[in-house]
This record gives structure tokens, C-alpha cells and sequence, in this order.
């Protein structure tokens, strides 16, 4: 109890001489009270000795206001403590940095759990990064990594990134392209011949890296029949053209009503995409060329080069590409270069080892109630699909690109890092291909390893589409966005801008089949908005 009284000026404000200042009142007070404890107790130790014992109430009520006065003191310290912390200098201070964004986190925050924990979807749980300019200015958890025993998300949450990991395969692709070890336009089978020659109906047809990257070269997704797939393709097609003239109403009811089974078709088909057996793959390859045996006889969809099919065993052979061009595991030359990024907690998805942090999966039953995912094992698409990582470390991966890609702006580069990858590499990395597409934004064309949006304004006073890149992921038990938003070059300012201008939003979520990309836009484009009324403010 007497250490308890010797309350110290650092113990009521350890942190700066604010709160010291102020708390002269209280000292004097906490010292008047430390003699009268000093004195008391020296009574009662002097009493103590005497022959003659004191009566029980005496020292019954001398211990009885000792006690109150200690309640006083500390119940008075410990209040005056806590007010004092919420307005010393120091809490200002670190607090200062991230004001200009409270208000778009706040919005952002109401946005996120809005619409996407409660309303939408009811994912358990998802955790949020956002960057500017840089520098991470907001991560946050909502909601449960795991729901049985109410462990909630956090920022250092590890999760499944989905479709996320073709970006970062991508990268790998593009650094070794700049050592002269890939050539993007020649055949697999000069790096990989136990992928066989292809044909297309009866004529031999050639697969190149760069096919792979951009998803044309006519390998098939889950879907293995290939029929099925060019019927959906066509009917896709068909449903943008003008409808046919109208003869009678007779005849319009009829066209109706198939109309209305496409659509119908549809629907179903999208609630199908996780029905697809390959997805709950539960056998384990030992290596990328195994894991070729999946899908490398099976036949072409679309000719090479002449179609749009997105496909992850597509990345699954560009995985063996980069493994015999870097002779190194392709595993290992991936855990070497989220080394070189400082993407310390990002790793393949494998069931065995002890991963901190690791949340678990679930998805929604045919009655629509919240359950755990079946185990599957994601050995057989680590390229397209098959890594975990954090949304700190997703952001320094989009960072990097986006410092990369800007070097190419500036003119002058004098004490300034290199880039992850050359300027002239990320150009080409976030540059649209033609013939391709996205379904997360239409918008968008398909680049090599991420969609990409290009700047447009058609009208005065109408859409100003932003200029952006993005990659969202789906597997089991997960969803994921990774949305790069770069700063408009035309902003004036005073400012020496460097590199990374622009924001980056990553969202992973432990859900299957949510969509994300649009949240993310909008949430970037929150936090831009702030970042350039501040510095108009400045």
C-alpha cells in the first residue's frame, strides 16, 4: 500500500511537461498525504512497543482513515492521469500526421462495414490497408478470423490473397525478363518441354510467355468442357448486339422467354463458379511441372493470341517458366524476392506449418448460414492463386510498382533508389492488351498479370474515369483486392513531388465470392480526395 502512495511525477504523466505542469496541484496534494501516511504509520509503530495495548477501536479507526485517504489520493491520481494523456503534447503529436485522413477513414470505415460485413454479404471477417503517397495511414480489422473462438481481425491477420498472387508472379516474370533470362515471345516448351505441342483445330499453334501473362494464350479455367465455355463466350457476344425487329407480339413473347432462361442461366452459372471440383483439390504436388498434369493435355479452348480467356492453370505453366529460367524452385525464387520487397508475411498456402496469425476460411451454405470451408490443398496453383499474406505487406508490393512506374516520369533521378523493376518494365506491365478484358470492371482491359483502367473524358461536365490498376481474388474461404489509384500528373502544386504519389487500397477478406474492386475504388478515391484538399489547404 505505501508503494502504491509514493506516486511519482512520471508514473501520473510519463510522457511529456505538459501534464507535469498541470499536475502541481496534485503533487502538493500526494505529498501532503505521503507525510501524513509517514506520520501515522510511526504512531502506530510507536504504539506498537508501548506495554499498554490501545484499544481495538482506536487503532480500528486510525487504519480505517488511512485507508480512506489512500482511496482518495488514488482514485484522484488515476483520474487526473487519464485526463491528462488525452490532451498532453505528445499524443498531438502522433496523431498529428494521419488528421488530415480521419474523416475519409471514417467514412471509409462506415463503407466497409455497411456494406460489406453487415448488409451485403455477412463476411465474418476482413481486414483493410490503405497507403498514401507512400506512407500507410490506415489498417484496420472488422469482424472475426475466426468465429469459434471470437478471435477478431486484425491488421496482422494473414489470409488467403487469391488471385492476388498472379501480380506478384507477374513481377517475378518481369525481373527476370530484365536479366535476359525470359524471352516473353518464345514457346513454353523452350523452357518447359514436358508441356506437349499444341494444336488448334488440326493446325500446330504456339503458346508464349506473354500469352500466359495476359491470359490469351487458350488454356482452359476450371471449366474443362471446352464447348461449354465458347457457348457461354458467344452468348456473352450475342447479348450486346441489337435485338432482332420485332414482327408480332406472338413471336416477341417467344423471344422473351429464352431471353429470360439466358439470363436465368446466367444467374445459375454464377452460383456455380465454386461448384467447380478443382477447386477442392485436396492432393498435394510436389512441383510446378506435377501440377502441369492437371490441364496440359487437355485441349485448347481458343486459338492463341485470338481470345480473352482468364485462366489460373494458365499461371500454373507460366510458374514452370520462371522455375527452369531462374533454375531455382519456383516456391523459392518467390520467397526470395518477397525478401527483397519486405513482404516478410507473405508465403505459400500450405497446410502443415505453424502460421501465426493465419485466419480461417468459410463461405455460405444453400441455406445461407455462415460455415467453415472443406480442406483443400492449393499446391497445384501457387502462380495463379495459392499465397497468403497481410494487407502491410500487399501494400509495400503495390507501393513498389507504383514507385517504379512513376520513376519513368521524372526527369531528374539524382538521389533517388532504383525501382523494384525499370521504368520502362512497370510501363509495360500496367499497359492494356488489346483482345483482352476484365469482369471485375468493364472499363478495363487486361494488362500482363493486372486489369487496368485508362483516364478518359468523353463530355464536359461528365464521368472523368481516373486512370488505375487493380487485381481482386477468389478461392475458397477468401476474397481479395489489391487497387492502385496514381496521382494525377496534371494536379498543380508547389511541391517537389517524389515517388510513390497516388493511393493504394488493399481489402482481404475470409469469404468467398465477395466483390471488392468497386469498395476499393471508392475508398481510394476518398482518401485522394483528402490528400488534395490538404495540400490546397497547406
Amino acid at each position: 500500500m505505501s508503494r502504491l502512495l509514493c506516486l511519482s511525477r512520471g508514473l501520473i504523466c510519463p510522457k511529456c511537461k505538459y501534464s507535469v505542469q498541470k499536475s502541481e496541484p496534485f503533487v502538493s496534494l500526494l505529498t501532503s498525504r505521503v507525510k501524513f501516511r509517514d506520520q501515522l504509520m510511526k504512531r502506530l509503530i510507536s504504539t506498537c512497543r508501548r506495554p499498554v495495548i490501545p484499544s481495538y477501536s482506536t487503532r480500528h479507526t486510525a487504519l480505517w482513515m488511512f485507508g480512506v485517504g489512500t482511496g482518495f489520493v488514488l482514485a484522484l491520481g488515476l483520474k487526473y492521469r487519464d485526463s491528462a494523456s488525452e490532451h498532453c503534447e505528445c499524443s498531438v503529436q502522433k496523431t498529428d500526421g494521419a488528421q488530415k485522413y480521419r474523416a475519409a477513414v471514417e467514412a471509409s470505415r462506415d463503407l466497409l462495414r455497411r456494406i460489406k460485413v453487415q448488409d451485403e454479404v455477412g463476411a465474418p471477417g476482413m481486414v483493410i490497408g490503405v497507403s498514401v503517397d507512400g506512407s500507410h495511414v490506415w489498417c484496420e480489422g472488422v469482424g472475426y478470423a475466426d468465429l469459434e473462438n471470437r478471435v477478431p481481425c486484425g491488421p496482422d491477420t494473414v489470409m488467403r490473397i487469391a488471385s492476388i498472387s498472379k501480380p506478384l508472379t507477374a513481377a517475378a516474370v518481369a525481373r527476370l525478363w530484365e536479366e535476359g533470362k525470359i524471352d516473353l515471345d518464345a514457346p513454353v516448351q523452350k523452357y518447359v518441354p514436358e508441356f506437349p505441342q499444341k494444336e488448334f483445330e488440326g493446325e500446330n499453334v504456339t503458346i508464349t510467355p506473354r500469352m500466359l501473362l495476359s491470359h490469351l494464350s487458350g488454356i482452359r479455367h476450371y471449366e474443362k468442357d471446352a464447348k461449354k465455355v465458347r457457348e457461354d463466350k458467344e452468348k456473352a457476344k450475342r447479348l450486346l448486339k441489337p435485338p432482332e425487329k420485332k414482327e408480332e407480339k406472338g413471336s416477341a413473347e417467344n423471344k422473351e422467354k429464352p431471353k429470360a432462361e439466358d439470363n436465368s442461366a446466367k444467374s445459375k452459372k454464377k452460383k456455380k463458379e465454386f461448384e467447380q471440383e478443382e477447386y477442392y483439390l485436396k492432393d498435394n504436388f510436389e512441383n510446378v511441372i506435377q501440377a502441369l498434369d492437371l490441364f496440359k493435355d487437355d485441349p485448347l479452348i481458343f486459338k492463341p493470341g485470338s481470345t480473352f480467356l482468364y485462366s489460373t492453370h494458365a499461371f500454373t505453366l507460366l510458374s514452370a517458366v520462371v522455375e527452369r529460367a531462374a533454375n531455382q524452385r519456383f516456391l523459392d525464387h518467390m520467397m526470395k524476392m518477397f525478401r527483397e520487397l519486405g513482404m516478410l508475411n507473405t508465403l505459400p498456402d500450405e497446410n502443415d506449418p505453424i502460421i501465426y496469425n493465419r485466419s480461417r476460411f468459410y463461405h455460405l451454405n444453400k441455406k445461407g448460414r455462415v460455415v467453415n470451408c472443406p480442406y483443400v490443398d492449393n499446391s497445384y496453383k501457387w502462380a495463379g492463386g495459392g499465397f497468403l499474406s497481410t494487407v502491410s505487406d500487399l501494400l509495400v508490393f503495390g507501393n513498389a510498382l507504383l514507385y517504379s512506374y512513376q520513376m519513368a516520369e521524372l526527369k531528374n533521378t539524382d538521389g533517388l533508389l532504383p525501382g523494384f523493376l525499370k521504368p520502362h518494365t512497370a510501363k509495360a506491365i500496367w499497359a492494356p492488351v488489346d483482345k483482352t478484358e476484365a469482369s471485375w470492371d468493364k472499363d478495363g482491359l487486361y494488362a500482363q498479370g493486372w486489369l487496368v483502367v485508362e483516364k478518359q473524358q468523353k463530355y464536359g461536365q461528365c464521368r472523368n474515369r481516373r486512370h488505375y490498376v487493380s487485381h481482386t481474388g477468389g478461392a475458397v474461404g477468401a476474397s481479395s483486392v489489391l487497387l492502385v489509384l496514381p496521382r494525377e500528373s496534371e494536379q498543380p502544386t508547389n511541391q517537389k513531388l517524389l515517388p510513390p504519389q497516388g493511393v493504394v487500397v488493399t481489402i482481404i477478406t475470409n469469404m468467398q465470392s465477395v466483390g471488392l474492386n468497386t469498395t476499393a475504388l471508392k475508398i481510394a478515391q476518398t482518401f485522394d480526395k483528402a490528400r488534395d484538399e490538404d495540400i490546397a489547404s497547406a
